[in-house]
């Protein structure tokens, strides 16, 4: 792992090391990570646990997810957005979810962000999937070297520019790249996983919003 990034799991096959062996981390990884998705409640999803994750490990959040989704009408941003002072009382005593009070109103706040962009674009997708990168900002190659130097990338700094502007919170460039990441604006599983080579061809077929 120290040099390709890759581990080898029971079943023969590679995959990259941050699932660590965990089989649910495993299943996120081989199921969920970098598959592209257009739906707009799971984006609204994954940017806000993306913001509940800094300084966390994102394993505490997967693991929290199903609790995070009780907590928070199954990431409705049109449900969040009518949140009031009774449900931010009721989230901070929820043990089951990260009981960040500046985290809980910054997601209320952006489910109402969310809707304004839904207004103008039609769909959080068609806006998010307007920062996919070009192939000229992209490495030539995702290996371990290449993923650590780069936490951020200039897309995801400009998607974070743009989302503060409208009003966001907990989006900055790195959380961005994160959630770039993970609901696959990019394929930055390593080069030699056995899910990189089948993720090229999905997001070959794949229609933009």
């Amino acid at each position: 792992m120290e040099t390709t990034g890759l581990i080898t799991g029971e079943d023969g096959l590679e995959r990259c090391f941050w699932h660590g062996g965990l089989e649910d981390y495993r299943r996120y990884h081989d199921e969920e990570w970098g598959r592209p998705v257009t739906d707009d409640r799971r984006l609204f999803e994954k940017i806000c646990l993306e913001g509940f994750q800094s300084g966390l490990s994102w394993l505490t959040i997967l693991r929290k997810r199903e609790n995070f989704r009780a907590a928070f009408a199954g990431f409705d941003f049109h449900k969040v957005a009518q949140f009031d002072d009774d449900d931010i009382a009721r989230c901070l005593a929820d043990a089951g979810i990260v009981r960040h009070r500046g985290k809980i109103v910054s997601t209320i706040n952006n489910a109402r962000r969310a809707i304004d962009i839904q207004a103008e674009f039609g769909s959080l997708a068609r806006y998010f999937w307007g920062f996919e990168p070009q192939s000229d900002e992209r490495p030539a190659r995702i290996d371990l070297a290449t993923l650590r130097a780069n936490p951020t990338s200039p897309t995801s700094v400009r998607l974070s520019k743009d989302l503060k502007k409208r009003g966001w919170s907990f989006v900055g460039p790195t959380t961005v790249y994160a959630f770039m990441q993970a609901m696959g604006l990019v394929n930055d599983h390593i080069e030699g996983c056995c899910c990189r080579e089948p993720l090229e061809v999905q997001r070959a077929q794949f229609v933009r919003p």
